[in-house]
């Protein structure tokens, strides 16, 4: 399926990654494991943020709750330490205790003095409800499932309706997994900062694209409910506080898009940088970060407005058709797209 700059949508001015996506921050992998049989339309998306022992090399983090109406795992402890020790896992919200679950093992089998004679581990899982597209409560994600997804992760990011973005509805259309990355130039220093969003949010008619057309799904109208994913990666040398503030701007691309924040919507940005790393057992009392100017920090926060912005239009533009439980569908923005162009030649 085509990305949204395939339709000629274009999403402000900064210049994209080399794959415009958050892989193109060094070292972050992305895998997805789908599940798709009878009823059942849902998966999981992996985020690998480095490779190796990430609970003893943790990276510094943040975390953003623009509409807490979620049931994700491990956001309380991100926000009080700075840090994250896991990979990331996106799933329905009925998976979000198997796939901690499954982080736990994987860190043990990494570290074996885990909740023993060292600390027990902080997995941060995050969830949208996918139950319009899929049987929710055939509790269909087993750990296979979510170590499967860590295992298949790659520099290439599979979007649309893929992974925990398979039953996924945003806007009154098929939604799903989108990513989009930006670069910055600071001190002579090339920089990336991508998005992944998980979109299964927005009330059907709001969405407006970037070139103020206002795409008709033929939904009946509904409260805006479900909920958005967005998960920030960026080589930036950021302190925890400026992480956070880089965070909260992803919820002016949300913004842009005709996003209110429903009352039922979740709307939760986590983001981290793979510079900064904390030792689980530093060797010094005090330890040594770099951190970039405040007077710079514009330059993270229009990047994360615009690919938070283009990932979630790419959610939708890549989304392919999904037949969902009940006989339930919706229809994609590609074909609204098109019909567009037809249209106007």
């Amino acid at each position: 399926m085509p990305k949204a700059r395939d339709f000629g949508i274009t999403t402000g001015t900064m210049a994209t990654g080399p794959r415009n996506a958050i892989t193109d921050v060094a070292g972050v992998q992305v895998g997805h494991v789908t599940l798709r049989e009878g009823a059942v339309n849902t998966g999981v998306t992996a985020i690998i943020p480095q490779s190796g022992n990430l609970f003893e090399h943790k990276l510094t983090a943040a975390v953003e709750v623009i509409n807490g109406f979620g049931k994700s795992a491990g956001l309380v402890q991100v926000a009080e330490l700075g840090s994250i020790e896991t990979p990331i896992l996106l799933t329905n919200t009925f998976a979000v205790g198997t796939c901690t679950t499954a982080l736990i093992r994987n860190a043990i089998a990494q570290t074996p003095d885990i909740g023993q004679t060292t600390s027990t581990v902080n997995p941060v899982v995050c969830e949208c409800n996918d139950g319009v597209l899929s049987d929710i409560q055939a509790f269909a994600v087993t750990e296979n499932d979510a170590l499967r997804a860590i295992a298949d992760a790659g520099s290439n990011v599979a979007e649309g309706s893929v992974g925990a973005g398979t039953g996924m509805v945003s806007f009154g259309f098929k939604g799903g997994i989108g990513t989009a990355s930006r670069q910055m130039v600071l001190g002579g220093n090339s920089y990336i900062l991508g998005a992944l969003v998980l979109a299964n949010f927005g009330k059907a008619g709001d969405l407006t694209l970037p070139d103020g057309r206002k795409p008709d799904p033929a939904q009946p109208p509904e409260a805006e409910k479900g909920s958005i994913i967005v998960v920030l990666a960026t080589d930036l040398p950021l302190d925890q506080r400026q992480m956070a503030r880089v965070c909260r701007r992803a919820g002016a691309g949300i913004a842009r898009l005709g996003a209110f924040y429903g009352n039922g919507s979740g709307d939760i940005v986590l983001g981290f940088t793979t510079r900064n790393r904390i030792a689980h057992r530093p060797d010094e009392d005090v330890t040594v970060t770099e951190r970039m100017s405040d007077t710079k920090i514009d330059h993270a926060f229009r990047a994360a407005c615009e690919a938070t912005q283009e990932a979630i239009l790419n959610a939708l533009t890549m989304a392919t058709d999904v037949d969902g439980r009940d006989g339930q569908h919706r229809p994609l923005l590609s074909d609204w797209l098109q019909n567009q162009d037809i249209t106007d030649t």
